[in-house]
């Protein structure tokens, strides 16, 4: 494929290509008859390096993942979603029926601001964790406004977060750091950490749980 034939398939503009091939992040062309072409290996690099930058990574560390080849691995790893859900797809129609009219237009923009619902245009929204979505769609079944609910995905969006960044601050000081280099044994970590994560937060979650269950019993029966 030509250069517009890639900037086409991948988002990226024929300018950025050829600015990511002069910083040496993309690999040249095979020039044919005074024509670049490119390969399917170069639309993968270019969607990594688009994700990357998604993720907040600049150039000069983009450059140095891609220029190791051991290093690819991690990156895919890196970007590979955390949970492993498969988004969904959801129209305005969709939202109706599942909440019962009540995902009215504000109820959508608060949605939209928590990343529950992505727009897509045309009435419909991608929803990144399905599993989230459908929590909400119970809480709602059980008579809980959806009001509430989203104030309560907000706090616990919020509390998650902090959560995230110290466990990412701790395997880049302690992980990565020390074994900066060593690709293979990176990406290992990276990935047993990930569900020893998960297991860690949601075992101290039932825990603080029970016993806040506890306190609110033990308050009512005394009352």
């Amino acid at each position: 494929m030509t250069i517009d034939d890639l900037a086409r398939a991948t988002g990226m503009t024929a300018r950025n290509i050829r600015a990511h091939q002069a910083r040496g992040i993309l690999p040249p062309p095979e020039i044919r008859a005074r024509t670049g072409y490119y390969g399917p290996e170069h639309a993968e690099r270019v969607r990594m390096i688009l994700q990357l930058q998604e993720e907040g990574f600049n150039l000069v560390a983009i450059k140095r993942l891609v220029e190791s080849r051991d290093a690819i691995g991690f990156t895919r790893a890196v970007l590979a979603p955390f949970d492993g859900e498969e988004p969904e797809t959801v129209t305005a129609a969709d939202l109706e029926r599942r909440f019962g009219g009540t995902f009215d237009a504000d109820a959508v923009r608060r949605a939209e601001k928590l990343e529950i619902l992505r727009p897509l245009g045309e009435g419909a929204w991608e929803v990144p964790s399905p599993t989230l979505l459908r929590a909400g769609e119970d809480l709602v079944e059980l008579g809980i406004p959806l009001r509430h609910v989203l104030a309560v995905a907000d706090r616990i969006s919020r509390a998650t977060e902090d959560i995230a960044e110290t466990f990412v601050r701790l395997f880049m000081q302690d992980v990565v750091s020390v074994h900066r280099g060593d690709w293979d044994r990176v990406t290992d970590a990276l990935e047993r950490m990930r569900p020893m994560a998960a297991d860690a937060v949601l075992a101290t979650f039932r825990r603080r749980m029970t016993r806040a269950v506890e306190e609110a019993a033990g308050r009512d029966l005394t009352r």
